[in-house]
């Protein structure tokens, strides 16, 4: 088969050309139309259910919310856990599913099983979101205008902007911070409530039924049909203000709430009966006039209208709108990015006052990321082209063998567009790294073409001698390049996020290296067949040992000595491995994955329970004041409430600050800690945090989960495990969710002293709670549009104990009462957040790890809480989380991987081989790759990272490749009746131009890749080093240790035999 395509090749060279210009056109299309992103698409299988219930504890959000969705979506199908999160103001459940699960459908029925759930009023809609990288904004822009006019630049961006942002194709959404909304507020005078008998229930339900839109359906009119709509909505703020209220809805407040809550589940249907309910129980008693009593609006509540801020936005001082832009997880960043620019760019020309300020970019690194990529992958091209010239001192050989590096990674990016792969730092690395091995297939080849011209003894001819060259290395070749294939097989089935990143490195290598293969027998040939028709000079007669020039006649020396010194060479060699292993393990780290940074820094303040928005919004002012006074910083942009990384359903008063540095900031990887660092020691009662913008979210932290039956129950083992952190070095910033409380006063109300004066607890909750959420209970037209209508509630600042006991509450007996007389206040404290797994209560205690060895600080943590030393009762169960779960999952599950990839390149070895013996050796080559590992890992500082495993990954195909070649010379001169020592000298003498040259130009391809402080650097620097260092004492020593444990192995197998 080969060499009938072999002779194809040197047949048709013409149609070979014209497919290589096709190549070309397809490849540069095809890179012009890749997605273009920071790291693959990873679809998590988790859904979050943000709900929100404003004024509402995290032990009432537990019961209303977290407590009914966790058992109603526990049993779903294909649900693998369900962790729920019970914060002031909100629930978050996260329902993760079993990887492999259709989540498209799974969102389906988990919204089906949601809306089943019958939540109490003041609940919000619960809300689905998928959890992904992308739920991170892509761009984010500040708005001011001239005049400091927030309504108008609001008015502005809802009218303008934000419908022409939905029109980019792949904006998910664009939300808003800081803006201003027109609304009519409702705050009512309790004392003239109380003077006439109502309640502020009784009013509101009132308004809502008063001003109800109900549709009524089709009616008959003579031959035709119409609908009918009953209209109650009021046509202006002054007719809100007018509106009559009857004086005989009093006490029909708690059987309106009955009947908002069959609104809220079953639409229309409760309308109706709503309405009919009013209807049936308002039996109206008429006044002297003949009119129902009543009483205007404006004399029972305060009506006014506004333009009202739900958050605070402010950039570089100024009052501002926070405009930010989500991406559908298909689209391409930075695409959506430059039309999204380019819109705010008509947008601010067509408004002439309005300036645009961009707050953050992830786009830019992208771009940045892959322009280095492609300059350090040119850069390589440019070394391993030297190396080949150097080596080969031809410039025809050159230009033949180079061929195969551009036409390799062209098929490769058309065959990564079919497949619908983007193009990321993952496989922009992929690329970099092949192009070291995609010329070795090339260089094998024209390699033996050019030593066949060269030798004088050679018979054949032209296409002949051609055709038999390639042959004659095919079978390596091929081998090697299924080896390499192979080992990065089992990435396909390695399982979560880190299967799913990896996995389009995996088929950028594969399509880089399959199309390397083809490029070597069709395109190396035909072009070896044109260059060398008339062959190549050879200038003088040369006997065999000046043949084989300097380096290999040293070498053959060597092997020689080698050869007459087995045990020696062996033991020295195992030695120096094992001092290797030992200097790794004593001296290496771990870490997940760095992506890097870019010069926009993202940071989050998570505010401690209690905490106002007043005084949030002193320490952002701080921070900016800070943050403005750094050199190289230029835009300092601060939201406080709505949503914001630190807290998505945006229910608390958590900040979210933007910071863009100048393009030239020196030692900006330095600069998130030394901000947070500086921040933390204002000695604010929150807390500080540092957003990664590739991922959003940081990998440096360790998480310790207790789990147990109840908040009681984990208690004190929380406070064991936070104080021998705490002790631990290298770990900072230790708190969990239990340390974080609220104080809080539980009115222990006397039952019979309430009773005595006609107030139950639920008529004491109604007279004290200030904090009931904000209702919209109907709408008004001003200037042709609706506006809202609030209820606000007139919230006091100046609580204490004593003005809390000596409140005055109102019987129904008219008589006024202290809460004192029928209640006692007793103080205790409240978690800021509880969480359940599994119907477990759960609290993560987290630290920071401040020290580089991320995974050996994590284990440290780890060993000190597993070894008993801390007493806990047994229905109470710790875990160790953060960053070890990454670097352990990732860790273990590449292992694996690579174990698989040896067995499975030993099984291709044994087919290739026709035997077992053979491979075996071959493997010996492997572990020699370690010491060059242990030592590159070091002196370039990186850390055993999922990046540097991957490029062991790498390493075993490479190696394995050098050792085929060398074996297959060995066991083809073995046949031709050489002694076993002579053949291996003579395939060492040989073998050792094509294998040094390989090696060589790979590590001068991948060099570049060493320099550097862009992003992209950071992800390929561990890559890179492990694969050089790897190489150069695996070349080194497979040319030594592979033929001594070759000769060892078959003298062995060749005794028994005999015998």
């Amino acid at each position: 088969m080969i060499k009938k395509m072999l002779q194809f090749s040197l047949g048709n060279k013409f149609a070979i050309f014209l497919m290589v210009l096709l190549v070309i056109i397809g490849g540069i299309y095809s890179s012009a139309k890749l997605k273009l992103e920071l790291l693959p698409d990873v679809e998590n299988s988790i859904i979050s259910v943000q709900t929100t219930m404003p004024g509402a504890t995290p032990q009432t959000t537990q019961d209303e919310i977290s407590s009914k969705i966790d058992k109603q979506v526990r049993s779903l199908a294909y649900v693998k856990s369900v962790e729920t999160q019970s914060i002031p103001n909100a629930s978050i459940v996260k329902v993760e599913y079993n990887n492999g699960t259709d989540m498209d459908k799974a969102e389906e029925v988990l919204k089906k099983e949601i809306d089943k759930i019958d939540f109490k009023d003041g609940v919000s809609e619960p809300e689905l979101i998928r959890n992904s990288i992308d739920a991170f904004p892509i761009v984010a822009y500040s708005f001011t205008n001239k005049h400091n006019d927030l309504k108008a630049t609001t008015k502005e961006i809802n009218e303008q902007l934000i419908p022409k942002l939905q029109t980019v194709d792949g904006v998910q959404s664009a939300q808003l911070n800081g803006q201003t909304t027109r609304q009519v507020t409702l705050k009512f005078k309790q004392n003239e409530l109380d003077k006439v008998g109502l309640s502020a229930d009784d009013v509101e339900n009132y308004i809502k039924t008063a001003t109800r839109e109900t549709p009524l359906g089709l009616f008959q009119f003579g031959n035709n049909e119409k609908s009918l709509v009953v209209d109650g909505q009021f046509k202006s703020v002054n007719a809100l203000k007018d509106l009559k209220i009857p004086l005989s809805i009093a006490g029909q407040g708690q059987s309106e709430d009955s009947n908002d809550n069959s609104i809220s589940s079953t639409g229309q249907e409760g309308n109706q009966s709503s309405s009919s309910s009013q209807s049936q129980k308002s039996t109206p008693s008429k006044g002297i006039d003949g009119n129902m009593p009543s009483v205007p609006l404006k004399n029972l509540a305060k009506v006014t209208v506004g333009d009202e801020r739900d958050s605070i936005s402010k950039t570089n001082g100024k009052d501002a709108v926070n405009v930010q832009v989500m991406k559908a997880q298909d689209a391409n960043t930075v695409q959506v990015a430059r039309a999204t620019q380019k819109k705010i760019d008509e947008f601010v020309k067509n408004n002439s006052d309005m300036k645009a300020t961009k707050t953050m970019d992830t786009a830019k690194p992208i771009e940045d990321s892959l322009y280095t990529m492609v300059e350090k992958a040119a850069l390589g091209t440019i070394v391993a082209i030297i190396v080949i010239l150097l080596f080969l001192r031809n410039i025809k050989t050159t230009a033949i063998s180079i061929v195969s590096i551009p036409l390799s990674i062209l098929i490769a990016l058309t065959a990564l567009k079919l497949s619908n792969v983007s193009l990321n730092i993952l496989t922009l690395g992929a690329l970099t790294i092949a192009i070291g091995r995609v010329i070795d297939d090339s260089i094998v080849v024209v390699e033996n073409i050019y030593r066949r011209l060269s030798d004088s003894d050679e018979q054949l001819k032209g296409n002949n001698l051609v055709i038999s060259a390639t042959r004659e290395v095919f079978k390596p070749i091929l081998s090697s390049t299924i080896v390499t294939i192979i080992v990065f097989l089992p990435l396909a089935f390695v399982s979560g996020s880190v299967g799913e990143m990896f996995r389009p490195f995996a088929l950028a290598i594969t399509f880089s290296l399959l199309a390397s293969l083809l490029v070597s027998i069709t395109v190396v040939p035909a072009l070896a067949s044109t260059f060398f028709k008339n062959g190549i000079k050879i200038k003088r007669n040369v006997n065999e040992e000046n043949k084989l020039g300097g380096i290999s006649k040293g070498y053959k020396r060597v092997l020689g000595w080698s050869l007459n010194h087995k045990w020696i060479v062996l033991i020295i060699s195992v030695v120096i491995l094992l001092a290797s292993i030992g200097l790794g393990a004593a001296k290496l780290g771990t870490s997940y994955i760095s992506t890097g940074e870019d010069k926009y820094l993202a940071l989050t303040y998570t505010p401690k329970p209690g905490e106002t928005e007043e005084a949030v919004l002193k320490h952002a002012e701080k921070a900016q004041q800070y943050l403005q006074s750094k050199d190289k910083v230029k835009t300092v942009q601060f939201s406080v409430g709505g949503p914001s990384p630190a807290d998505p359903t945006g229910s608390t008063n958590s900040m979210a600050i933007m910071v863009e540095y100048d393009s030239d900031t020196p030692h900006f990887d330095e600069e998130p800690d030394k901000v947070v660092t500086h921040l933390s020691k204002m000695k604010n009662p929150g807390e500080w945090k540092n957003q990664d913008l590739g991922t959003g979210a940081g990998n440096n932290s360790v998480e310790v989960t207790v789990k147990g039956p109840s908040t009681d129950a984990i208690r004190s083992t929380v406070t064991k495990v936070e104080n021998k952190m705490k002790s631990i070095k290298g770990v900072a910033d230790v708190n969990s969710d239990l340390s974080q409380t609220y104080d809080q006063y539980e009115i222990k109300v006397d039952q019979n002293k309430a009773t005595d004066k006609g107030i139950s607890a639920a008529q004491l909750a109604l007279n004290l709670n200030e904090n009931l959420p904000e209702k919209t209970i109907t709408t008004v037209k001003e200037n042709g549009n609706n506006i809202d209508v609030k209820v606000k509630q007139n919230k006091q600042t100046d609580w204490s104990q004593n003005k809390l006991e000596n409140i005055d509450l109102h019987a129904p007996s008219g008589e006024t009462v202290k809460l004192k007389d029928i209640a006692h206040l007793n103080k205790t404290t409240t978690p800021s957040k509880l969480v359940q797994e599994d119907g477990d209560y759960a609290t993560t205690i987290s630290g920071k790890i401040t020290a580089s060895d991320v995974g050996g600080t994590s284990s440290k943590v780890m060993c000190e809480i597993n070894k008993n030393k801390i007493d806990k009762p047994n229905n109470v169960k710790f875990n160790v989380g953060g960053a070890t779960d990454d670097i352990n999952t990732a860790i273990s599950q590449l292992a694996f991987a690579m174990l698989i990839a040896i067995v499975i390149v030993y099984l291709v070895l044994v087919i290739t081989f026709k035997g077992g013996l053979a491979p075996f050796t071959i493997l010996f080559s492997l572990p020699f790759t370690v010491i060059g590992i242990v030592f590159a890992l070091l002196i370039t500082g990186e850390t055993i990272s999922v990046p540097s495993l991957i490029g062991m990954l790498m390493l075993i195909g490479i190696v394995v490749t050098n050792a085929i070649v060398l074996i297959d010379r060995v066991i083809s001169n073995e046949y031709q009746g050489m002694s076993m020592k002579d053949a291996l000298i003579e395939a060492g003498g040989t073998r050792i131009r094509p294998i040094l040259m390989t090696a060589v130009a790979t590590i001068g391809a991948l060099l570049p890749l060493l320099f550097g402080q862009n992003s992209s650097i950071l992800i390929s620097k561990g890559m890179a080093a492990t694969v050089i260092g790897g190489l150069i004492s695996s070349t080194l020593l497979t040319l030594i240790v592979v033929p001594v444990i070759y000769e060892i192995l078959f003298t062995l197998k060749n005794k028994i035999t005999r015998k």
